[in-house]
């Protein structure tokens, strides 16, 4: 029986973060919404209660049954988590005098409380909360404090319970991953048996047991996240598997060849699709970021629908779902964040069952899942991609002309990072998360030769990060910026101006739009 922890999500920003640490350290969980706890699932041997938004005291506040879980399995509260079980068990929480944000040092550290194991006085950790703890409830006891928090951490004294006021998950708590550890393996006791390896021979074995000798159509995205499904799934049940690959006109220049002669090199059955005149058509005047989407999904159903069709014995459809679509489509309070386009719709159009091999994976997981599946290092390491393609990096309207615009922008940046070495001998594309380029609804006054122009403007958007929760921009080098910008306005014609974007997520996307 796979082991696993359940983390309650009570709305923090940084809930998937506790997820990814968990997975690092190769221990199976499942984010859940705060309400949801699996009461009768034998095999939670742990529970994390995120952050939130909220105040304890908020009449909106979320809560849960405390009883399911406390006394029965280990439990760590994480910032409104401990203010939560705290305030729960008869202790006292206030606002604090000002909001503690940033970074905080850890003292008074109990060693001898197994949370704390191997920290510390010293340790740097994460603070970001209004509220703080001013009073333990009866047999409860402090394990550490900063500076300004004295009940930075605790434990109770007659039940599994440890709680810190920091956030653990978080890069900036450089003891973070240390006290996860602590609670994940030293007291959950989890066996740390999760890993690509394991995955692989458990979902192929899965598969089989689950589609027998029916027919499954996938539709390809040319992403990393569908072409790991589409390896897992051909090994796993072969010549039953159809891939169905539409191009919607807003891909990157000559994708749809060559994503086209990759698939047939892993010996997957595709069938190629282009629908591009359809999709400029129905999306003709329009502006709106979220009603592009739409249009784009809808019409990538009709598509898609209508050459599946034409396989009338299928009985299943199989998409790339990962963790974060599925958490991210809808959170807690049920208000969509964004669309997704590979998140709901098709089964219920197509009357066929759904398949998601991947659906409880995270992107690195992803990658490393296809590297165990022996899949070449340029489809795996393929930076992310949105859905809709060009068109949510096309501000304003679509057109031919702007796609083509874009496309060979788009390509001189790409080829550039990927020819571009560093110091230590890698390429500037393999250190960036995210890289792309997008067309802006501007017109800037240039000189070229003896000519003044108006033309377009065009912004560059490299980024890091490690899991596109959180994500800065990239620190690429002057020379290749300018290098990049050159060969953009002399060669792309429509573009006499070039930006680079130094946003950072929060507050900004890592897409415009």
């Amino acid at each position: 029986m796979q082991q696993k922890i359940i983390i309650l999500d009570f709305g923090s920003q940084t809930t998937q973060l506790i997820g990814r640490r968990l997975r690092e350290l190769d221990t199976f969980c499942e984010i859940l919404p705060y309400n949801k706890f699996p009461k009768d699932d034998p095999s939670v041997i742990g529970v994390i209660l995120s952050g939130s938004p909220y105040s304890v005291y908020d009449p909106e506040a979320f809560g849960t049954e405390l009883a399911d879980f406390v006394g029965r399995v280990p439990v760590l509260g994480i910032c409104y988590g401990a203010q939560y079980m705290a305030h729960r068990a008869g202790g006292r929480v206030e606002p604090a005098p000002s909001r503690e944000y940033g970074r905080a040092t850890l003292c008074g550290v109990d060693g001898g409380s197994p949370l704390m194991r191997g920290i510390e006085d010293g340790a740097q950790v994460w603070m970001s909360h209004g509220d703080t703890i001013t009073a333990l409830p009866p047999h409860y006891r402090r394990i550490a404090s900063t500076e300004n928090v004295e009940l930075a951490a605790y434990e109770a004294e007659d039940a599994p319970v440890w709680a810190v006021q920091f956030h653990p998950e978080v890069f900036h708590t450089l003891c973070g991953q240390q006290l996860l550890r602590n609670f994940a393996v030293g007291i959950c006791g989890s066996r740390q048996d999760w890993s690509p390896a394991s995955f692989v021979e458990t979902t192929v074995a899965e598969l089989k047991q689950q589609l027998g000798q029916d027919r499954v159509i996938l539709g390809l995205s040319g992403g990393v996240d569908s072409s790991v499904c589409a390896v897992l799934l051909n090994r796993a049940i072969g010549k039953n598997l159809t891939c169905i690959f539409v191009d919607h006109g807003m891909l990157r220049k000559d994708e749809f060849r060559d994503v086209l002669r990759d698939y047939e090199g892993l010996g997957l059955n595709v069938v190629g699709v282009d629908a591009s005149a359809k999709f400029f058509k129905d999306l003709e005047g329009v502006t709106e970021p979220e009603r592009k989407r739409k249009i784009i999904g809808r019409d990538f159903i009709e598509v898609f629908d209508a050459e599946a069709r034409k396989i009338t014995d299928a009985r299943w459809l199989a998409q790339g779902t990962i963790y974060p679509d599925r958490i991210e489509s809808l959170n807690i309070t049920g208000k969509t964040i964004k669309s997704h386009h590979n998140v709901g719709g098709l089964p219920e159009e197509m009357h066929l069952r759904l398949c998601e091999p991947l659906q409880w994976l995270f992107k690195d997981e992803v990658r490393r899942v296809g590297r165990q599946l022996g899949m070449p290092e340029h489809l795996i390491a393929r930076h992310p991609f949105p859905g809709p393609g060009l068109a949510v990096r096309i501000l304003g309207d679509i057109t031919p002309e702007k796609v083509r615009v874009l496309q060979e922008a788009d390509d001189i940046f790409i080829r550039g990072l990927r020819e571009w070495r560093t110091e230590d001998g890698d390429t500037l594309y393999n250190k960036v998360w995210q890289a792309g380029v997008v067309l802006l609804p501007v017109q800037s006054v240039g000189v070229m030769g003896d000519e003044r122009t108006y033309e377009q403007a065009v912004a560059l958007r490299a980024v890091t990060s490690s899991d596109a929760m959180t994500a800065d921009w990239a620190h690429l080098p002057y020379e290749f910026l300018a290098q990049v910008s050159n060969d953009i306005i002399n060669r792309v014609r429509g573009v006499n101006r070039v930006c680079y974007d130094i946003s950072s997520k929060p507050p900004s996307t890592i897409e415009w739009e």
